[in-house]
């Protein structure tokens, strides 16, 4: 949001330069208050397309609440110009940045395609009422106009909810009702010009018990539309040329809405497939790999049961790729929403900056496993570090039974394979096998990753590596004298490397002052052949004026 920050989300007020006051109020298209009044502009068009078909084609409805009809018409109204209204109000990008210049931003409006019809939906056509009566609700057809307003807070709301595909169905299912709507309207309509009770086609006379009521009528209307669109049949034969018009017509809308609610259906079950896809590992690819390499029914149960897991428990284990289309930084904003909760958790890391957080959870790998399997076991080669998420792990013998320790939510293990600390007897192996107790969700972090984090923050380093050797002096794993050695090899590495880049600085000093030497050297020696050329041609030059006079005396 531009603008001052008292301002209200999706809001931009334009400051007087004089008072520094808020004088006007441009909204952003793409904040809170404009996307709240597209939805607020869904109810005028929708009433105006559902109640007014349905006052133009029974008059009954029309008489009996003819003074709510006529209220609810004019707020409608009222809501049409205040939309005009808030287009004058509405900003726009140009090149990435809000425009807040109401001179602009009327310039613009007034210059699209969309204000003959916004100007036309408000037309006062309630003065033909004058001449022709208030018993006809269709002189306001022209409020139909403003359709493009209800796709438009369609397509928003579609971008914004959490169930977009609950959304597409719930539209499409309106588009249906208002569909079938109209055309029980219609056919009311066409049996009230043909004449009721005419045939056994068009609705009953009114003389018969029950069929006066304005909602029977609508009722009836509305089942016998039903049958016509979805062409269940059992309706009856039409006998009159209007009749077959009607129901030639409706068969042809009923087959066009038939391939398009089915395209409709298809596309939103292909699309939650193809989400779905992309959280999850596909399922039946990996079931008929299974089945292809003749893998044991045991094995194949705990893959099963490892995705059903996964689905039931909404647990997502490829989280880069799902956020790989982010900038760097918005992705890392999601990443740290998500799991700096988690990442606190860690004792490690409750004292660290911020920074060091963003760096890891950018960098950390979800990963799941299922009860009773291995993390890691002692004498591997460690290239991970763990970090617990949720669940319970526990460190077991070598038999896989006896338990030494239990490890649990916002713990972490694996650190000593993967950090070079001096002194380590197992190197860059496992020291301990981890079991999963039950399902539990883990954090993966790789050595390269982990090193090239912690060479931007050394005090976590130190931390860690502090951490590592407590660790070690507990399971006798470090060895004292040789860290010592270490430490001593790596001061005498650090003092003969210190002794040749003073040697080597002082032999750069030497050579650059040789060169300087050589290079006046030879300045001097071109000086001097320079001068010896000069003498040279001066006596051959008087050799010759000698020799030039000797003839002449």
């Amino acid at each position: 949001i531009l603008g001052s920050p008292e301002s209200e989300p999706g809001t931009n007020p334009q400051v007087s330069p004089s008072s520094g006051a808020p004088r006007t109020w441009v909204l952003d298209p793409s904040g809170d208050l404009h996307y709240w009044w597209l939805s607020v502009m869904v109810l005028p068009v929708l009433y105006n397309w559902i109640i007014l078909i349905c006052r133009s084609c029974f008059p009954a409805v029309q008489q009996q609440h003819l003074a709510l009809w006529l209220s609810l018409d004019y707020l409608s109204d009222l809501l049409y110009l205040l939309d005009i209204a808030v287009h004058f109000h509405t900003g726009f990008l140009e090149q990435g940045i809000l425009v807040r210049d109401r001179a602009q931003i009327s310039q613009r409006y007034l210059r699209s395609a969309r204000v003959p019809w916004d100007v036309a939906s408000v037309l006062p056509t309630d003065l033909l009422y004058l001449w022709l009566g208030l018993h006809v609700p269709a002189v306001r057809a022209n409020r139909f106009l403003r359709t493009p307003r209800l796709f438009e807070a369609f397509d928003r709301r579609e971008t914004r909810t959490a169930y977009p595909h609950a959304f597409r169905i719930a539209k499409l299912m309106l588009y249906v009702f208002v569909t079938i709507h109209w055309n029980a309207c219609i056919y009311y309509a066409l049996s009230g010009a043909i004449g009721y009770g005419a045939d056994a086609w068009v609705y009953p006379n009114h003389s018969r018990p029950g069929f006066a009521r304005p909602l029977r009528q609508y009722l009836y209307s509305f089942y016998f539309s039903t049958l016509v669109l979805t062409t269940v049949g059992d309706t009856p034969p039409p006998q009159r040329q209007e009749e077959f018009l009607f129901m030639v017509a409706g068969f042809l809308l009923a087959v066009m809405g038939f391939a398009t609610i089915m395209g409709s259906m298809s596309s939103v079950i292909s699309s939650m497939s193809t989400a779905e896809a992309a959280f999850y590992p596909d399922a039946e690819r990996l079931k008929g790999y299974l089945r292809l390499q003749r893998v044991g029914r045991r094995l194949e149960t705990r893959v099963a049961r490892w995705h059903q897991h996964l689905q039931l428990n909404k647990k997502v284990t490829n989280e880069q790729q799902v956020l790989q289309h982010l900038p760097e930084r918005l992705r890392a904003e999601v990443a740290v929403s998500v799991h700096l909760a988690t990442l606190r958790k860690v004792q490690l890391f409750q004292t660290c900056e911020r920074g060091l957080l963003e760096e890891l959870v950018l960098r950390l790998r979800p990963q799941v496993y299922s009860p009773g399997e291995y993390v890691c076991r002692k004498g591997d080669i460690g290239r991970e570090m763990y970090f617990i998420r949720e669940g319970q792990l526990a460190v077991v013998g070598d038999d896989g039974v006896t338990r030494f320790a239990v490890l649990g939510e916002g713990l972490y293990f694996g650190e000593i394979s993967i950090i070079n600390i001096k002194g380590n007897k197992s190197g860059n192996r496992r020291t301990a096998n981890i079991r999963s107790i039950g399902y539990s969700d883990l954090f993966c972090l790789s050595k390269e990753d982990l090193q090239e984090v912690l060479g931007e923050f050394p005090s976590a380093k130190a931390a860690l590596e502090a951490k590592g050797r407590e660790i070690l002096l507990g399971m006798d794993k470090l060895d004292v004298n040789a860290e010592a050695e270490e430490t001593a090899r790596q001061q005498e590495a650090e003092r003969r490397t210190g002794a040749l880049e003073d040697a080597l600085d002082a032999l750069q000093t030497k050579f650059a002052r040789l060169l300087a030497e050589l290079e006046s050297s030879a300045f001097k020696l071109a000086l001097r052949i320079e001068h010896l050329e000069w003498q040279t041609q001066g006596w051959a030059g008087a050799g010759g004026e000698g020799q030039g006079a000797a003839p002449g005396q």
